[in-house]
């Protein structure tokens, strides 16, 4: 491991807030735009930074910004960025205390967690074994089961071999049911099937995907919802007995089971569904010994949540929570990473306005290959209530081996519609030569009159885009 190349000089504040918490110093193990936002929590806590980088990323912003910076590695994320040794080795010739791991990467990965508190550092997230709960999907359903948590019927455990068995546990639930993956996520390792000719062959062909994705041939059953929306619950939880909901984000518009546009809160959730399916959340959180920020996903459909997993991690959106609460989720996890308690109670939090983000992600918005390349020019927006979360800058080369997101918009407004008027603006304002980038799409989406309706399941993106492409004209 080396120290980085000379960077492009980026500003850096003199002063630092004197730290009032036992981190000192925190190695970041990501990249992009979250290691930026981490970068930032961390400056305003006083606590000093080490970023780690791949070769492809020695001119990252964050990079220039930190007060060490060490390569871990070559651009493949195999070689750097999930290296747990090559990290870990890194944190120790840094003197770090603690390790952020951000979004993705290593950041859901119980063995992570469980090396870096065995070798002497503060993961800043759950436990492993929580981690680990939480990650095999099987389990993490039972466990939300026996706290309180509304789940999608199922099988209610792993599927075996005896298909007959499994048909009965198929007409049980009734189709169309859904194979999934215990190990998955991100959309991957699921299949629906609609009728009963089609089950065992679905069940073996999620199997052998699952090993291969995943390295766990472990497959489940579940009732398959026809037109659910995607509605998550934000948590904190220090891990001393105390913990909050944050509200609810609409994740609905969703291309290929990755979400587009997040919002907050989410279109026809009514106070008290929030404050119902918030405080099962919380009883939740106490029960299994959540330490930091997490986020509870579930499908919403007829009026009822049904528990679909647990991400324990900060999300891609957080913004958007962030925004309508006034609450620095990054900073509360690096602060309950330092052993305080949660400071924040339930009766503290207001939910304000509404908040809407959109992932620019650099890639063809019509075919969505990824497109990297050198941004020859970058402007970001402004105005009242606008928000950019980006690690780009005028000539920042966007490296091919990692993926395609590279920034967030975000806006505030006191109500949806104007949210969706400041987000329009911001996306018009915005300007990134060089590559091409999803804002075309993303301002169709703006200007889609369902979207501006409010409330669309997740299917519905697809569907409009379909149609769009047949028709060979804009969304209406």
């Amino acid at each position: 491991m080396t120290d980085a190349a000379p960077l492009p000089a980026f500003p850096y504040p003199e002063s630092r807030i004197p730290n009032p918490m036992p981190l000192e110093k925190v190695l970041i193990a990501n990249r992009g735009e979250i290691a930026l936002r981490v970068l930032r929590a961390c400056n305003s806590l006083g606590i000093k930074t080490v970023a780690v980088h791949s070769t492809a990323d020695r001119n990252l912003k964050h990079v220039g910004l930190a007060d060490e910076a060490i390569c871990i590695g070559p651009a493949p994320s195999g070689e750097s960025y999930l290296n747990i040794p090559r990290i870990i080795a890194a944190a120790e010739i840094s003197d770090a205390q603690a390790i952020h791991p951000g979004y993705g990467f290593l950041s859901e990965r119980a063995d992570f967690a469980e090396q870096v508190e065995q070798s002497g550092f503060v993961f800043i997230g759950p436990t492993a074994d929580v981690i680990r709960l939480m990650g095999d999907k099987v389990e993490a359903i039972r466990a939300m089961k026996a706290a309180g948590v509304p789940c999608v019927p199922g099988s209610g455990g792993p599927l075996g071999d005896d298909i007959e068995q499994n048909l009965r546990i198929a007409r049980e639930i009734g189709y169309p049911v859904i194979i999934k993956a215990a190990g998955g996520g991100g959309g991957r390792g699921m299949r629906v099937v609609r009728t009963e000719a089609h089950l065992g062959n679905s069940i073996v062909m999620t199997k052998q995907e699952a090993k291969a994705a995943f390295g766990n041939d472990q497959v489940y059953m579940e009732k398959f919802l026809e037109n659910p929306r995607h509605i998550e619950i934000q948590v904190l939880a220090d891990g001393q007995g105390n913990a909050i909901h944050l509200g609810e984000r609409d994740c609905s518009m969703q291309r290929r089971h990755q979400k587009v546009v997040e919002e907050a809160p989410a279109p026809g959730i009514t106070p008290e569904q929030r404050a119902e399916i918030g405080k099962v959340c919380v009883e939740a959180c106490l029960r299994i010994g959540y330490r930091g920020a997490g986020t509870f996903e579930f499908l919403f459909e007829n009026g009822r949540f049904y528990f679909i997993e647990m991400n324990t991690r900060i999300q891609v959106e957080h913004p958007v929570t962030e925004f309508i609460t006034g609450v620095d989720l990054v900073r509360e996890q690096l602060l309950i990473a330092g052993g305080e308690k949660l400071t924040i109670r339930q009766e503290d939090i207001r939910f304000e306005g509404h908040a809407i983000e959109c992932r620019i992600n650099a890639e063809d918005p019509d075919s969505f290959l990824p497109c990297p390349g050198t941004v020859k020019r970058f402007e970001a927006p402004g105005g009242p209530g606008v928000r950019v979360d980006t690690h780009l800058y005028d000539g920042y080369r966007i490296p091919p081996n990692y993926d395609s997101m590279i920034g967030k918009l975000i806006v505030h407004g006191p109500d949806r519609a104007t949210a969706i008027a400041r987000m329009r603006l911001a996306l018009a304002e915005t300007v990134i030569e060089g590559v091409k980038c999803n804002i075309p799409l993303q301002q169709r989406i703006m200007a889609d009159v369902g979207f501006q309706h409010g409330g669309q399941n997740i299917h519905y993106l697809e569907k409009r885009m379909a149609e769009q492409k047949e028709k060979a004209g804009p969304l209406q």
